[in-house]
């Protein structure tokens, strides 16, 4: 059954009509009101928990409703502290509250709450800490922190004193929810940017730094003593009070207060990552919180963490490279120590000038502690143990290897990795160790390279890491190493090593000749390389021979065999004859061109051009045989990406295969679409973008566009891209066909996208107006009202208030009758007469203009506005003294005073087309940036100068209402405004 639900808040609601929510006044008959209004809210926000849509929607408006309505959030407060209530309801009018706070907690928010009522609200969120769930907990702990942060301490100094004296009782629920508001409320003050909010925060700091100290090693010494008597309940519980603890006293360590802090997390780290106990994954993740304090502290307050070099050097290596740490140590823990060491190692401020006597104290002393920890012996140790142990590939990843090679290929991929997973972590600390004391380790690594030179088959476990840091280290150990030599009589033979179990040595054999080819690699030598590679690519293990990360896709990019200009060791001749006319051919073409940057394929296509036809001869049988093999279809769409992009218009002749690939790789409704969609829509807006004009089954392929928008995925930025493309190539036949279903889609997006989607959206709807003014406002006209509603409303955002004004004005300036058929809708949805409402938009726009922070836009507002002139419309006219303002301010920004004459010139008008005239390293310009500058030249924006647009609407309402008149309305700007005016039309 559908829902309906008033929309008249009923008497009792408004408790501010009997008693302002005083505690002092008529308590009695404001919590009967309260009580009253309860059940209506609460019926609404049970019914907004449904599953059902029919039941969910008029809920949710009704509460959208309620959010302005004086004593709305007292009744939410009693109902989420009710612990009777369902959980669900109860989590709703958290969020609810807390969604609140961020609209209407500010004194200058429209719709504010009164002082009294957040008084009362403030009393009520400290009664207790008695919260049974822990989601709820949470919920209202970072709920009060954001009150905390508008109103504490002036207007809420009880807040930090109560949360002091709630830590201290001895019931445990209590003391757990005190110590989860105390961390969230200290995290959020500290986050406050002023200057003189941040000395409130370090009085505060200083006040209580003593007693979280104290009460984090309090629940830490208890946690350690519950532990050796093997009470598991107990320790659990004051574990969790330790993590809470420690977040609290990390946030208002601050200063000298930080040395000290430091040096017992060191000290306390130590004692508990030895402990066996039963709650051990919380203990990790309590000491993980350790070395990330650490961390921080060391990245962003280098000279204070001077100090602690010496013992936090200990600590990491000892659990690390040692056998201290076996048994006891875990794969996070030992990424966060060789993160640490490797942040000391590479630490520039750890580091003496070039010039020493120019060097400050702090680094030559964090230099001396350097040189004194890394020792001849612990760095050797530690460069053996990076090798043979960290290097090895473990039995989980010799395990996926075999089930799943695919996505064994894709975990070695790198980015970000080195800061969270261990063999990247590994790999880099190797390096900058390396790079740091290479006279140290190049003897060590050199004597491992010659042990593995006279291994036999039976050592291949122990020959890939030492391949591995051969490779690394390729730039230093350049003048140690003759790779020809090692590569003719030992890694060659090695690649032709077909058994099974060789597998690992091929791989990364051919890995570390692309390491070395762009160090140190014979010419003569390369014909035989590319024998070997195309030997591997027929070999039957997955990993070695796929085209993901593989080694055959790496050595190819190594060789730089796209980029000649970039090697001056390539030779063509050496190159096609091993590679030609084949459907290898097409797999080295793939993987080159995928390697590269996108400048860098684009070249390589220029360069590959007389090849071109054989490779789209052969890309479709490729694709073809590669249907089980996903990974392989997702290089060949990289690589039509870069095709496309370097053939430009001329890649219309592709389409008979590019548009089929593109069609499957965009179809949710096909299983491929989990591994080819990104690469599918990266290759969809090339296409797009290159395109001369719109075909039939281009137009066709949209069809798949609904389906993608409703997966809210990542990918929607490029989705939005995709649909601007269209509107670009042929706006008309695209709205025409398409705007319908893609104005229901953006609908249901616009209920549940972040602030930043609603933007991504409205560009949209902007662009297509602005291509096709009157198609383009028509087909999206159900999008407008929100719009209209959010200028109205004030929309505190000022990228979606900068968007709204810009679709509103795109509309008011290109399409006046469908703005007026609009404001006549909201007349009566606001139930005011046009132009009591027609007033209130200009107000807002006037007052709002300073969140247009892109000069297009501001002139885009000036000449909307400026469109309503001439007028005699008293509202208008009313209104004159703040378009005039908007006005200057515009030229302000658009106009160029030419310093000969020293007359002014709208800088934004676009007079003519000019073909760019490019450099060899330029890319020509695409067929939709011609599109665009063609569209530029029409769009009032760059094709009205302003200056001309100001000075006739001023003589035309001159004209309309006479020289007195006229004279009378100018008299309500402000002089300073007048004279600038009158400076930027002077001569016109």
């Amino acid at each position: 059954m559908q829902l309906r639900i008033s929309k008249n808040i009923p008497d009792a609601f408004d408790t501010n009509k009997h008693a302002h929510f005083n505690p002092q006044s008529s308590h009695t008959r404001v919590a009967m009101d309260i009580n009253s209004a309860s059940s209506v809210v609460l019926q609404a926000l049970t019914q907004a928990t449904s599953q059902d849509t029919a039941v969910l929607k008029p809920a949710e408006e009704q509460l959208r409703q309620w959010e302005t309505q004086p004593g709305f959030y007292s009744v939410l407060l009693s109902i989420f502290n009710n612990h009777m209530l369902d959980v669900n309801v109860r989590w709703l009018a958290v969020l609810y509250f807390k969604n609140g706070i961020d609209r209407y907690w500010r004194r200058v928010a429209p719709h504010a709450l009164s002082e009294e009522e957040k008084t009362s609200l403030r009393a009520g969120l400290i009664t207790n800490f008695n919260e049974p769930v822990n989601q709820i907990a949470t919920q209202i702990a970072v709920l009060i922190a954001k009150v905390a942060r508008l109103d504490c301490p002036r207007q809420w100094p009880e807040l930090i004193p109560i949360l002091l004296e709630s830590v201290k009782v001895q019931d445990d629920l209590q003391q757990h929810r005190a110590l989860l508001t105390f961390y969230h409320v200290t995290k959020t003050l500290a986050s406050k940017c002023l200057a003189t909010d941040r000395r409130l925060f370090q009085d505060l700091a200083s006040g209580i730094y003593s007693f979280a100290c104290s009460l984090w090693n309090h629940h830490t010494d208890t946690f350690l003593q519950q532990v050796c008597t093997g009470n598991e309940a107990a320790a659990i519980n004051s574990l969790e009070r330790t993590l809470l603890s420690l977040k609290g006293s990390f946030v208002v360590c601050v200063n000298e207060m930080a040395r000290s802090f430091l040096k017992a997390c060191v000290s306390s780290l130590g004692r508990q990552v030895g402990s066996h106990n039963p709650c051990r994954e919380k203990l990790e993740k309590t000491i993980i919180l350790y070395t990330k304090v650490l961390l921080d502290f060391l990245e962003y307050h280098p000279y204070p963490f001077i100090p602690l070099i010496q013992r936090s050097l200990e600590f990491a290596v000892s659990y690390v490279f040692t056998e201290v740490g076996e048994g006891v140590v875990f794969e996070r823990f030992i990424v966060q120590c060789m993160n640490l060491v490797k942040m000391i190692v590479k630490n520039d401020a750890y580091k003496p000038a070039k010039n020493i006597e120019e060097s400050k104290p702090e680094s030559l002393e964090a230099y001396r502690i350097k040189t004194e920890f890394f020792t001849h012996p612990t760095l050797m140790e530690i460069g053996r143990r990076l090798v043979s142990h960290y290097f090895l590939l473990t039995e989980e990843e010799l395990t996926m290897w075999e089930e799943d090679p695919e996505s064994f290929a894709v975990e070695e991929t790198g980015g970000d990795s080195w800061k969270y997973s261990l063999r990247p972590c590994t790999e880099v600390l190797f390096l900058d160790i390396f790079h740091n004391y290479s006279q140290t380790l190049t003897p060590v690594l050199l004597d491992m390279q010659f042990l593995a030179c006279l291994l036999t088959n039976q050592c291949i476990s122990s020959l890939t890491p030492v391949y591995n840091a051969v490779g690394l280290a390729a730039y230093e150990l350049f003048d140690n190493v003759d790779f020809g030599s090692w590569f003719k009589n030992q890694l060659l033979a090695e690649l032709q090593v077909s058994h099974h179990s060789y597998k690992l040595i091929r791989r990364r054999v051919i890995w570390l000749i692309g390491q070395w080819i762009s160090v140190k690699f014979k010419s003569e030598l390369r014909p035989l390389l590319y024998e070997a590679i195309l030997s591997l690519m027929q070999d039957p293990d997955l990993v070695v021979a796929s085209p993901t990360r593989v080694a055959p896709m790496l050595a190819v990019v190594y060789l730089n065999v796209s980029l000649p200009v970039d090697d001056f060791e390539f030779r063509t001749e050496q190159f096609l004859p091993v590679s030609f006319s084949s459907l290898l051919f097409s797999y080295l073409i793939v993987n080159v061109v995928r390697g590269q940057s996108d400048d860098a394929a684009c070249v390589c296509v220029q360069q590959i051009r007389p090849y071109v036809g054989c490779l789209v001869q052969y890309l479709p049988l490729l694709w073809k045989q590669s249907e089980e093999h996903n990974m392989l279809r997702c290089a060949i769409l990289t690589t039509l990406v870069h095709l496309v992009q370097g053939l430009g218009a001329e890649s219309k002749n592709l389409y008979a295969f590019l548009l089929p690939v593109i069609q499957l790789s965009t179809d949710v409704s096909q299983p491929p679409h989990v591994y080819l969609l990104e690469d599918g829509l990266e290759l969809w807006l090339v296409t797009l973008e290159n395109c001369p004009s719109i075909t039939p089954e281009l137009l066709r392929i949209f069809q798949n566009m609904s389906a993608l928008l409703e997966l809210s995925s990542e990918n929607l930025r490029t989705c939005f891209q995709i649909i601007n493309g269209y509107t670009y190539l042929s706006a008309t036949e695209f709205l025409q066909n398409y705007a319908e279903s893609l104005c229901q889609s953006f609908c249901e997006l616009l209920k549940d996208i972040t602030k930043e989607g609603q933007v991504q959206v409205l560009k949209v709807v902007e662009i297509a107006i602005k291509v096709s003014p009157l198609l383009g406002a028509h087909m999206f006209q159900p999008l407008l009202p929100d719009v209209f509603r959010g200028i109205i409303d004030g929309e505190r955002y000022p990228v979606v208030m900068s968007t709204y004004l810009g679709v509103i004005g795109r509309v008011l300036l290109q399409n006046s009758s469908f703005f007026s058929s609009l404001l006549r809708q909201m007349a009566q949805e606001f139930n005011q007469e046009m132009d009591q409402l027609l007033g209130s938009l200009i107000e807002m726009w006037v007052e709002r203009m300073d969140n247009i922070t892109q000069p297009e836009r501001r002139k885009l507002s000036s000449l909307a506005l400026l469109s309503l002139l001439p007028s005699d419309n008293s509202v208008i006219q009313d209104k004159f003294c703040g378009i005039i303002n908007i006005c200057v301010e515009a030229l302000h920004d658009v106009m160029t005073e030419d310093p000969e004459t020293g007359t002014f010139k709208d800088c934004m008008l676009i007079t003519h087309f000019e073909e760019p005239k490019l450099t060899d390293d330029e890319e020509p310009p695409t067929e939709q940036d011609k599109r665009k500058k063609l569209l530029a030249m029409e769009d009032p924006v760059h094709s009205m100068s302003l200056q001309h647009y100001v000075y006739e609407k001023l003589k035309a309402q001159q004209l309309l209402m006479g020289d007195q008149g006229f004279q009378a309305l100018m008299e309500t700007v402000d002089t300073e405004i007048v004279r600038q005016l009158q400076e930027f039309l002077q001569g016109l």
